[in-house]
């Protein structure tokens, strides 16, 4: 029995070292930012402007309501969120929807009077519909959407931190 619970135990710590000398470690919000301060123009995406918001502000990265004060200006000009029939049933009931998700935006320095190009992250999705499954149905797709503006947050964060380490307000 104490033979059993010691091999159980060994084989613990022997997996645990593994990991960690691999230099496995969980995914936090993502790299460093190479600034401290941004200003965000939400005019055309507040959905995504308000988790993009959240996120910066837990990674330590101060959002500022003046653009004079911030490093790093974000203009989110657009956001469209679409649902579109996939595929019918032979009696013309729908049994497959898609949704997307486009969120356009463009950054600059605040030092710099050159907006950097437009960019556009597009995220789609493809999820199975059923009339007796309306209620999971529909929180499945909410769900879905969910999940899509975080993965759009990440790629929004993962783009202004490459530009601005390039310099975001010079042509490409």
């Amino acid at each position: 029995m104490q033979f059993n619970q010691l091999k159980r135990g060994l084989l613990v710590l022997v997996a645990s070292l593994m990991l960690a000398a691999c230099g496995f470690h969980l995914r936090g919000a993502g790299s460093a930012l190479p600034f401290e301060s941004i200003y965000v123009q939400d005019s055309g995406a507040p959905g995504i402007a308000r988790d993009l918001k959240r996120t910066l502000t837990s990674s330590g990265i101060k959002v500022v309501s003046h653009p004079e004060e911030a490093q790093v200006m974000l203009e989110l000009m657009n956001e469209v969120s679409t649902k579109n029939i996939l595929a019918l049933s032979g009696r013309g009931k729908v049994r497959e929807y898609e949704i997307t998700y486009h969120v356009t935006f463009r950054t600059r320095e605040t030092k710099s009077d050159l907006w950097g190009e437009a960019q556009t992250v597009m995220l789609r999705r493809d999820f199975s519909y059923s009339d007796s499954q309306l209620l999971a149905k529909e929180a499945e797709e909410a769900r879905l959407a969910a999940d899509m503006r975080a993965e759009a947050v990440r790629e929004v964060l993962r783009r202004v931190g490459s530009q601005s380490r390039g310099g975001a307000g010079t042509p490409q």
